[in-house]
């Protein structure tokens, strides 16, 4: 018998394996602090589990229809026109098993092989997997600090070729923290658009993003490209990571064929969870994240003021999500040995930037200060003593 040539070339998400092996260090007695995965440490607002609670009483929970419970998606529709001035047909939303799942449809309906599809070098490493895995061809544009690691509309322009049928996003990013600049998130829309290529925009950390100065919520790539394929999450505003429920809201040109492909991959989203998830949008709940999304800003800024006193530089500031990058390359060691031995050695895991890409891979780590503050304090107490002992 023999594994399919997409089972054996799949990269592992080295994330994972980090935290796999903190894992076992912990069965073995030794205290770690995880500053690997980004899962935040707060759980579901109160009212979600309440909900949870009450609607697993016993009652029949039947599949819901493969789009999602129709007062789930209105709810969806209500938040993006309540918190981001921008209306959406329910129609459009499709809600699925995790943000991962309503990717895979959006790149199932969209890539065929030999398809191009345009992300950045560094970015999250299920994506490009998922575009491989359809043959679609992954074209990685190496991004640095000057860009915020993030595309801009002159690299998409340098990338682009005749087999281009996509642009993929992620504003903020994961594994920076970092955010695509509105002006030039509407010139790379605009672009991809004219050319008549699939925009595909992964806002599952829009909402832990900074406010605008005046205040106003950070602006959804649907307030100026209405027919972007947007990606969305439950997991990261709302801290429902293990709940899997993420949601995506498509062009009408795509929704029944998603639908289609939703019915014969997963059926549905899980029942529970949906009732559930209709209370994380009451205004308890929405202010319960408002508090955890500035509590998430605290932690930013000791981060980065930790790692400014160890001496570990951050090129590019983060502005949302609860992930730093910051380089290595100064310590001697590649980032992949870094990481290695900072949790061997010092027993705190991060995750090398090899998840993320080929350019800047070896010289950057990446943090998750999705922990609380007195772990992510001694996380730097003991990175900081790590340092030391290399130098």
């Amino acid at each position: 018998m023999k594994l399919s040539h997409r089972a054996q070339t799949v990269e592992p998400f080295h994330a994972l394996v980090f935290g796999q092996r903190a894992a076992a260090l912990e069965a073995h007695g030794h205290r770690i602090i995880k500053l690997s995965i980004g899962e935040p440490d707060f759980g579901a607002p109160p009212a979600v589990r309440d909900a949870m609670r009450e609607v697993m009483d016993g009652r029949p929970l039947p599949y819901t229809h493969a789009l999602g419970l129709p007062a789930l998606r209105g709810a969806i529709a209500d938040f993006y026109r309540d918190r981001h001035d921008v209306e959406v047909d329910p129609a459009r939303i499709i809600v699925t098993s995790g943000a991962s799942t309503a990717l895979l449809l959006v790149v199932a309906a969209t890539t065929d092989p030999g398809d191009e599809v345009i992300l950045a070098d560094p970015s999250y490493p299920c994506n490009r997997e998922m575009v491989a895995s359809f043959g679609g061809r992954v074209v990685a544009v190496p991004a640095d600090a000057d860009t915020q690691f993030q595309l801009s509309a002159d690299l998409v322009k340098s990338a682009w070729t005749e087999h281009t049928r996509a642009v993929m996003m992620a504003s903020p990013s994961n594994p920076t923290g970092t955010s695509i600049p509105f002006d030039e998130l509407t010139a790379i829309c605009d672009l991809a658009r004219g050319r008549d290529a699939w925009r595909i925009v992964d806002e599952i950390y829009l909402d832990l993003a900074d406010p605008a100065p005046d205040g106003t919520p950070p602006r959804s790539a649907l307030s100026i490209d209405p027919d972007a394929i947007v990606i969305n999450s439950f997991s990261k505003y709302f801290g429902m990571t293990g709940w899997r429920l993420g949601w995506a809201v498509l062009p009408e040109a795509l929704a029944e064929a998603v639908e289609r492909l939703g019915m014969h991959y997963f059926l549905c989203a899980s029942a529970p969870a949906q009732h559930a998830a209709l209370a994380a949008f009451t205004p308890e709940s929405l202010a319960i994240c408002e508090e955890r999304r500035t509590e998430l800003a605290a932690r930013r800024a000791l981060v980065l003021e930790g790692l400014e006193h160890i001496g570990l530089p951050v090129p590019a500031p983060p502005n949302g999500a609860f992930y730093v990058y910051f380089d290595v390359a100064g310590t001697g060691l590649g980032a992949w040995e870094f990481c290695d031995r900072a949790l061997d050695e010092a027993h705190v895991a991060f995750t090398p930037g090899k998840d993320f890409g080929e350019h800047s891979g070896d010289t950057h780590v990446r943090l998750s200060y999705a922990a609380s503050r007195a772990e992510l304090q001694e996380g730097l107490e003991r990175l900081g003593a790590f340092v030391t002992s290399l130098r």
